[in-house]
């Protein structure tokens, strides 16, 4: 199976798959990745119906530069195998990944995995050519979220799922992804989802994969938005999830290096360059002790600033 591609994951929007004018709307978006959704936004009613308007979507939709992806349904339902199945066989070469919910265990990935490439070596697709990105969204995922980040190379991306996982771990809070106090209880004093964020962000870097900060329910509250998106970029996440597309510029603004952070990141690693050509293992810029340490850290500044677009 050949390297995952590198993809810009900054905002990942969710859009109803059953709903073909948002999917005509999503793909007109700034979003870098776009995920047609068959779980949580589509009624069980409705669920085999909408696999049609996503193979419509992504055949018929210009997507640019976009990630194409879609959620399916969690591996314990009467509706994941037909989603894979309904999905890649209609549009499997024009889909780029696909999201897993409710994983609560490697085995769960490993279906999926298993299955696409059955899927991909009967449609004649690139065996691995579709992605995995999962839902870190139950206790026994978080659990094991070391394992599970390092189970299968299409593995592309974890996602903290925090809705799902207040109710898996008995989480008293205001709205899906809100640190705050609108519950009615007192509240927790700090960033109520630091261990769940910090847990999983730590378990993707060490297996080379994307962080991915889960969705913030109040989409009126923009301000709140950016200190989610913040505190998690601080922590190393590399997008976040939009729920609605006034969250996609906040998004791409907060996980994107800013012009002056690429003008001082680009000082640091010439000067401590610079040292090393000397044979100085250290240097001194503007009274900061800088050496090799500092260097890596500035030298992944000046990479990502590069994917996006900002150099």
């Amino acid at each position: 199976m050949s390297p995952r591609p590198h993809r810009l994951r900054r905002s990942e929007l969710s859009t109803p798959g059953s709903s073909p004018k948002m999917i005509a709307r999503a793909a007109t978006s700034a979003a870098d990745l776009v995920f047609l959704d068959l779980e949580d936004a589509v009624a069980p009613s409705e669920k085999v119906e909408t696999r049609a308007n996503i193979v419509a979507g992504l055949n018929q939709e210009n997507w640019g530069t976009k990630t194409r992806a879609c959620r399916i349904n969690s591996v314990s339902t009467q509706w994941c195998h037909g989603d894979v199945v309904e999905v890649v066989e209609g549009a499997g070469h024009a889909l780029d990944v696909i999201i897993v919910p409710k994983i609560k265990a490697p085995r769960d990935v490993w279906f999926v995995d298993d299955l696409l490439t059955q899927l991909e070596q009967k449609n004649g697709l690139e065996v691995g050519r579709i992605g995995i990105e999962v839902l870190i969204e139950e206790t026994e995922a978080l659990a094991r979220v070391e394992e599970i980040a390092g189970c299968s190379q299409r593995l592309e991306a974890l996602i903290l799922g925090v809705g799902d996982l207040s109710a898996s771990q008995g989480v008293r809070t205001g709205h899906i992804g809100g640190s705050d106090d609108s519950s009615g209880v007192v509240p927790y004093p700090g960033d109520l989802w630091h261990y769940a964020r910090n847990r999983m962000i730590v378990a993707a870097r060490a297996h080379g994969i994307d962080a991915i900060d889960g969705p913030y329910g109040a989409f009126n509250d923009p301000d709140g938005y950016r200190t989610e998106a913040s505190w998690s970029a601080s922590l190393g996440s590399v997008g976040k999830w939009c729920i609605h597309p006034s969250q996609i510029s906040i998004a791409n603004e907060v996980y994107a290096p800013t012009p002056e952070e690429v003008k001082h990141a680009k000082a640091v690693v010439e000067a401590v360059r610079s040292a090393e050509a000397s044979g100085d293992g250290a240097a001194n810029l503007d009274g900061m002790m800088i050496d090799a340490a500092t260097a890596r850290i500035f030298e992944a500044t000046v990479d990502r600033a590069a994917r996006c677009g900002v150099l």
